[in-house]
């Protein structure tokens, strides 16, 4: 029997400190599971070296994102160190509509507005295995002066207050890891009835 495809897609939210690595995870997720939309955010930072625009993210400027907050065009918008970052609200639905999962990549501040509008979205809080480990990674990347790292450190020990409200908590020791128990959130949420309804519908 042809399993039928699902009717609506899941909203789904990762987020997690600056240096927790949650682009390489994203990465190994879309590797790995079909049927899964990768939402690339709006932003106004600059890129950093080795991103692209359209694939890292959508680089704007401050105008023209004060533009589409003016609009509406916009799921969900925080500032974060001093820049935008927001995600498109007809990119979204366009693919829940077509059954299709979306990943967004969202700090704390927009994950709870997307929770206010999107009840059913399913939100994770990704973690490193400590706190030194956070701080090795982000001076690693050599991108950043030590104020910046500074003030990401602070703004990580802020994110972690807010781990609460998420509905599942990673920690990314190993990427391969990581993915794999968000695969299993997945699989886990799509296996509820509300989601399998339309196997039975027929019945």
């Amino acid at each position: 029997m042809m399993r039928k495809k699902k009717t609506r897609g899941q909203l789904i939210v990762l987020s997690g400190p600056s240096g927790v690595g949650k682009s390489t995870v994203i990465s190994e997720l879309l590797s790995e599971r079909e049927n899964l939309h990768f939402s690339v955010s709006f932003t106004t930072r600059a890129p950093r070296v080795g991103e692209a625009d359209g694939v890292n993210y959508n680089f704007v400027s401050r105008g023209e994102f004060e533009r589409m907050i003016e609009n509406q065009e916009l799921l969900e918008y925080a500032q974060y160190v001093g820049n935008y970052y927001g995600t498109s609200l007809k990119v979204i639905q366009d693919h829940l509509a077509a059954g299709t999962d979306v990943l967004l990549d969202i700090e704390v501040q927009g994950a709870a507005k997307v929770r206010a509008k999107c009840p059913g979205a399913v939100l994770i809080f990704i973690i490193p295995p400590s706190f030194e480990e956070l701080s090795r990674r982000l001076h690693g990347r050599a991108t950043d002066d030590e104020d910046v790292i500074a003030g990401r450190l602070k703004k990580a020990k802020e994110e972690y207050n807010e781990i609460p409200n998420y509905d599942y908590l990673v920690v990314n020791d190993k990427v391969s890891s990581a993915a794999a128990e968000i695969i299993a959130i997945l699989t886990a949420e799509d296996c509820r009835t509300k989601n399998r309804m339309c196997l039975v519908d027929d019945v």
